[in-house]
């Protein structure tokens, strides 16, 4: 308070009216004095006003300067993520490895506080497929140390109750999905490096408890595993496809015919496709003892998934034979050891208890071999029928028809009107 400082100029202003000083005298006093409080004022004022500072709301309550600028001013999308360009600015055929190293490099020795890590790392996470290390373990390692280090781990207990960081937790947890769905198992070094940036008890460390739980477990899980990477040649991947499809071990395949690529007299470029079948002898069996009035199809495409992958294999079936056509023979004890097709077993049963297996059978019709080709027409599985009457000569009496999809890309859809169920299926048949 600045009222003590103004006593002594109050006192001196009485003993002046008490010694009889002049009214102009008088007046000259008092105008300084006021002067003086005046300019302490604003001086006091101004020292205030250096302390204050703008509140959030206010700073809400005024657009923004980018608001304002008009929309033929505005920046484009990838303006905000510029993490983005670092991707695309690398040319599509220079897209590896090593370039994807050299990006990561570029973000760690740009900034050392490692700000705008999350949408960097995001970014990258979208562009492994383009580069081909999505299933590369030294880049996802390298990817986790983009995150700065020992900042997001929590020093109490409170912080860890409530999710400490939780954007930057959730993008390491993103980070080990994607490893979990392209089928990398992360090693020590991933572990360290979720210690060392979230903490032991984070959820990004307990997501890699999880995966290290059941990786193991079904490693090995199936019996007939998949290659991580398919062959590029077609004729390999159908012989692939062909084994996998067929249920006898001693099915023999054939190659009808290479891929192939000709130049006719005029100039013109023909493309032969491969051509790969397999059939097993219990098939040819039952083709030689199939009646020769009743014709066979050749159904297709169907597909089949190999991961990513997806291929499309024919069959060559016949419908089931009506029941008063059919002729039992007898089981053969010799052909199943394991599990017999037929028991004579005199053993002494109860009331209770049921002599026969409850199996539903279901009659579909028997197959008699199956194929591969990168043509859907009526041609090239010809040349396919062909092949197979070689080691089949029924074939020359039985009529052959034709039951293919117009497209493999075609959907069923349900139609609108009640009067139609469903679309018709497209159906071509033609006799050889």
């Amino acid at each position: 308070m600045r009222c003590t400082s103004s006593l002594p100029k109050l006192l001196s202003l009485s003993v002046a009216v008490r010694s009889g000083w002049s009214a102009s005298q008088y007046n000259g006093l008092v105008q300084s004095h006021f002067s003086s409080q005046t300019s302490v004022f604003y001086q006091g004022q101004q020292q205030v006003s250096r302390h204050l500072h703008h509140s959030p709301v206010f700073n809400k309550s005024h657009p923004h300067p980018t608001e304002l600028t008009s929309k033929g001013d505005k920046k484009p999308d990838h303006f905000l993520f510029p993490h983005h360009d670092l991707f695309e600015k690398v040319d599509k055929e220079a897209r590896t490895k090593a370039t994807f190293n050299k990006v990561l490099e570029v973000f760690i020795k740009g900034d050392v506080r490692r700000r705008g890590h999350i949408e960097f790392i995001y970014a990258a996470l979208r562009k492994m497929p383009e580069f081909g290390v999505e299933r590369d373990l030294t880049i996802y390692n390298k990817l986790l140390d983009v995150f700065p280090k020992e900042v997001f781990v929590p020093r109490n207990f409170i912080q860890r109750m409530f999710n400490h960081y939780p954007r930057q937790q959730e993008c390491g947890v993103q980070v080990l999905e994607q490893m979990e769905n392209n089928g990398v198992t992360p090693n020590t070094e991933t572990k360290l490096l979720l210690i060392q940036i979230f903490g032991k008890k984070s959820h990004p460390v307990k997501k890699y408890q999880r995966i290290m739980y059941w990786f193991p477990k079904f490693k090995h899980a199936n019996p007939f595993p998949i290659p991580t990477q398919l062959s590029v040649d077609p004729v390999d991947v159908a012989r692939f496809s062909l084994t996998r499809i067929a249920n006898d071990l001693d099915s023999e395949i054939t190659v009808y015919q290479f891929p192939s690529t000709d130049v006719t007299e005029s100039g013109e470029e023909v493309t032969h496709p491969h051509i790969v079948g397999i059939q097993s002898p219990s098939q040819k069996e039952l083709l030689a003892k199939h009646n020769p009035s009743r014709p066979v199809f050749v159904e297709g495409p169907f597909p089949l998934w190999l991961k990513k992958t997806c291929v499309y294999y024919y069959i060559l079936r016949a419908d089931p034979v009506p029941p008063d056509q059919k002729v039992e023979e007898p089981y053969d004890p010799q052909r199943s050891l394991g599990y017999p097709l037929q028991l004579d077993l005199n053993l002494e049963l109860d009331f209770g208890e049921y002599v026969d297996f409850d199996v539903e059978d279901l009659d579909e019709g028997p197959v008699f071999a199956m194929c591969m080709t990168s043509q859907n027409d009526e041609a090239t599985l010809n040349q396919w029928i062909s092949g197979l009457q070689k080691n089949n000569p029924i074939l020359n009496r039985v009529p052959t028809l034709f039951r293919l999809d117009a497209s493999t890309n075609t959907q069923q859809w349900i139609a609108d009107t009640p009067s139609e169920n469903h679309r018709p299926h497209t159906e071509k048949e033609e006799t050889t």
